[in-house]
């Protein structure tokens, strides 16, 4: 993707840019925001809020880093406003507030982890449909090779053949993205970026 291309066509008020700015961007914000508000179906109210306004008032904002980062700051923003409105209402998220505020690092921390979780999600929807649905069926369903095989109608071997080839894939578009030590953490962000 071309962001200068993408910003020039937004700022003409081209709506296939809109379109693609969504499609690029919605599901790993949802992601994001969810770590701060722990609620999907406010996290993408919130996030629909963010990209409809940066839309109507695109001639207006200034981008002095990319889109992503201004995306991912004003979904961060978005949330705390919205923690500090309810914290009288719900008393457990002022210290939430508190501490996303005042940390950075945490910020920063959780824009590596969604975007790890993003690449994850890409490489996984790229295999091959039989391995996706093996891998799927084994890591996420927690069914065994032999349940697999028998309600695929293929042989165990096979099975193991697929997960095996899906788990090369990962480490393979992975190895200059993260560090090896991480690779067993992979699966349980897996589990939960599948969820949405």
């Amino acid at each position: 993707m071309n962001e200068k291309d993408l910003l020039n066509r937004l700022a003409k008020g081209d709506k296939n840019a809109f379109e693609e700015m969504f499609t690029i961007y919605y599901q790993q914000l949802v992601v994001f925001a969810s770590k701060l508000v722990y609620d999907v179906d406010l996290s993408r109210d919130l996030v629909q809020e963010v990209i409809v306004n940066y839309y109507e008032k695109r001639n207006s904002i200034e981008i002095h880093t990319s889109l992503k980062a201004h995306l991912y700051q004003s979904v961060r923003n978005r949330c705390l406003n919205h923690i500090k409105r309810e914290q009288v209402l719900r008393t457990h998220h002022s210290a939430i507030y508190a501490e996303k505020k005042d940390s950075n690092q945490a910020f920063y921390d959780l824009v590596e982890e969604t975007e790890l979780e993003n690449r994850i999600y890409q490489v996984i929807k790229a295999l091959p449909k039989q391995c996706q649905k093996i891998f799927e069926m084994s890591r996420f369903e927690g069914k065994s090779n032999t349940d697999i095989a028998e309600e695929l109608s293929i042989s165990k071997r096979t099975v193991e053949t697929q997960i095996s080839n899906a788990l090369k894939k990962i480490r393979s578009k992975l190895s200059n993205y993260i560090a090896v030590t991480v690779v067993s953490f992979i699966f349980i962000l897996l589990d939960y970026i599948l969820r949405f």
